[in-house]
């Protein structure tokens, strides 16, 4: 099935979802073969010399050389889930198709989960749909913004009373190549010359042509440069422009304010990860999208004691 938006890529319905995944058998059988699709090996010692375990208890596969029980979970975000894998895979879909993003209250209503574990399940999914620091060959378009929301819609206790413009927000620096349309962000601190010259030079080749508005931080930037003056409503001054960028803060801003309603500055990171991934991700069949994020759960853990942090921290600020 083909999206009208992308008609090259092949979608996947309800429908076909569910047909794809009937029960957690066809499940993990898509799952063991996304991961391993040379043949099954330990994840721990990387070898191959595994067995079945007769009844499965306590897990299904039993490594000869480092002697330990494993799963198709072992070693990734998912393991220590009691979780059925159908409920992973739906979760993973729910998340790449809604490209606003999905909120816990509906995954926890559509999988029949508690809230909590659905919130946990979902940035689980997006400590996997974050890949590195990649390299990009340009041109690039550089901008930076803020997320969170106003201050005069704010309760009393949350209010700031430190001016307007930014203030109560959180600073989020991002970058498009233009050939790819590949996008890496990241939340900042500070939007001075270190940082933003600092995000440019380790995400960029000496030879890549920079776009940027005119904001002072990026005088002197070590990369061929160009720059727009917004305050003069100076947009587009031949190639230089930054709307491609501003495309993507505006869909993670209509997620924002439309599905998540408010992040905390303590895990925008991960919600900046799978606005990312899902952006970079588009142009593939959602199978392939949905594979992607598997793969990229292998290696990574993010267990609810470490997500939640210790007690000092359960309250933390939101934007």
């Amino acid at each position: 099935m083909a999206g009208p938006g992308k008609s090259h890529r092949v979608g996947i319905s309800l429908i076909e979802l569910f047909e794809k995944f009937p029960d957690d058998d066809a499940a993990r059988k898509w799952f063991e073969e996304t991961r391993w699709p040379d043949g099954r090996v330990c994840p721990r010692c990387e070898s191959p010399n595994t067995s079945e375990v007769p009844n499965e208890k306590p897990m299904p596969y039993w490594c000869g050389i480092c002697r330990s029980y494993f799963s198709v979970k072992t070693g990734t975000v998912m393991q220590s889930s009691n979780l059925p894998l159908r409920k992973w895979a739906i979760a993973i879909y729910q998340i790449l198709t809604n490209i606003k993003g999905v909120s816990s209250m509906k995954l926890h209503r559509d999988l029949n989960i508690t809230q909590s574990t659905a919130w946990h399940m979902l940035h689980r999914i997006r400590k996997a749909m974050r890949r590195g620091e990649p390299l990009f060959e340009g041109p690039v378009e550089v901008d930076e913004t803020y997320i969170g929301g106003k201050e005069r819609n704010k309760h009393e206790s949350r209010k700031q009373h430190a001016g307007r413009g930014p203030v109560g927000k959180a600073p989020v620096v991002g970058m498009k190549d233009r050939d790819t349309n590949q996008v890496s962000a990241m939340s900042i601190e500070h939007t001075d010359a270190p940082t933003l010259q600092g995000f440019v030079h380790s995400h960029t080749h000496s030879e890549t042509v920079v776009f940027t508005d005119e904001a002072r931080a990026y005088v002197g930037l070590r990369r061929p440069h160009r720059a727009v003056s917004h305050s003069t409503k100076q947009f587009v001054h031949g190639q230089a422009h930054t709307n491609g960028m501003e495309s993507f803060w505006a869909m993670l801003k209509r997620g924002y304010q439309g599905v998540y309603h408010n992040f905390s500055v303590k895990h925008l990171e991960r919600y900046i990860a799978e606005f990312e991934g899902r952006h970079n991700a588009r142009p593939f069949d959602t199978i392939d999208q949905m594979a992607d994020v598997v793969r990229g759960m292998a290696g990574r853990r993010l267990r609810y004691k470490d997500l939640i942090g210790p007690v000092a921290s359960r309250n933390p600020s939101m934007i």
